[in-house]
């Protein structure tokens, strides 16, 4: 036996399990010859007192749109599809505090005092990536029914730190400010096309050195369409965030001498809620205090 133990001693714990053995592990586990390649792993420790922005967009989703026949300008199934993974990823993280989308892309936005994967922006990126793509499949028959998903979509993301407040809400608004430019040239661009019967050369011609001013005034005096009473959804996009709501179920309960009573109960959860509202000024800030952590280191 103890032959057999001056053998198999060099980092064999294999062997202290079968013998019975009780040594610690940090004075019979040797290590591994090619344990040296740990060395090469870098250190991506997001820094601290920092919000960490998750930013997913979709890959080829123009192709991807094309090949799954997406409504032009904008397909509320996909939107909403969109919206369902990114609930899934805030429910799996809840550090998460505040979500933005808009077409193929979502930002995610955790608490400057998060400590998940202990901050590691390769952990948090490849987790929210991987919760978001897996769900954009789960829920596909959800909401795009019968059409069969061709083939599985990709995501890549990246990782970007703010500061202070102002930066954070700087980034949100540069989002949604993109949202709005986005969408009044794809409706102005298919309304063209659908509508005034040019072919999507043409359109694009047309709309080329254009302003804001000039896009709305083609859909209001050659198709009257006020942009403005456009869906919100289309021109704000998808926020979504933590709020306390209200849920009331029925419960039977049993009483002496009286049988069985249903009686309504009433208790307050957390729940991720959605909304496509402006987050440029400063109501939607004022109304959810909560989101924001203090500058105050």
């Amino acid at each position: 036996m103890l032959r057999l133990l001056s053998v198999n001693f060099r980092g064999l714990t294999e062997h202290k399990t079968l013998l019975g053995l009780n040594f610690s592990t940090s004075s019979v586990m040797a290590k591994s010859k090619f344990e040296y390649v740990r060395n090469f792993e870098l250190d991506d420790t997001c820094l601290r007192n920092c919000y960490i922005v998750v930013r997913l967009d979709g890959r080829n989703f123009h192709k991807f749109s094309e090949q799954h026949n997406f409504m032009k300008p904008s397909d509320n199934r996909a939107l909403g599809l969109m919206s369902r993974s990114a609930r899934s990823v805030m429910e799996e993280l809840e550090d998460i505090t505040i979500a933005y989308g808009q077409s193929d892309e979502f930002s995610f936005v955790f608490k400057r005092s998060s400590t998940w994967f202990k901050r590691r922006a390769s952990k948090l990126m490849t987790h929210v990536t991987s919760q978001f793509s897996s769900s954009f499949v789960y829920y596909w028959k959800e909401y795009f029914g019968e059409q069969p998903l061709l083939y599985p979509p990709s995501f890549d993301g990246r990782v970007v730190l703010y500061p202070s407040n102002r930066n954070l809400r700087d980034y949100l608004s540069w989002r949604q400010a993109d949202c709005h430019i986005n969408n009044l040239y794809n409706t102005t661009f298919w309304t063209l096309v659908q509508k005034g019967g040019l072919t999507t050369t043409q359109a694009e011609e047309r709309l080329s050195g254009t302003q804001a001013a000039d896009k709305n005034e083609i859909l209001f005096s050659e198709f009257n369409i006020n942009y403005s009473n456009e869906s919100p959804l289309h021109k704000k996009g998808m926020t979504l965030i933590w709020e306390k709501v209200n849920e009331t179920t029925t419960k039977l309960i049993k009483r002496p001498d009286e049988g069985e009573t249903e009686i309504n109960v009433t208790r307050t959860r957390k729940k991720v809620t959605s909304h496509s509202c402006d987050i440029i000024g400063d109501q939607f800030w004022e109304e959810h205090p909560d989101i924001l952590e203090s500058d105050q280191c």
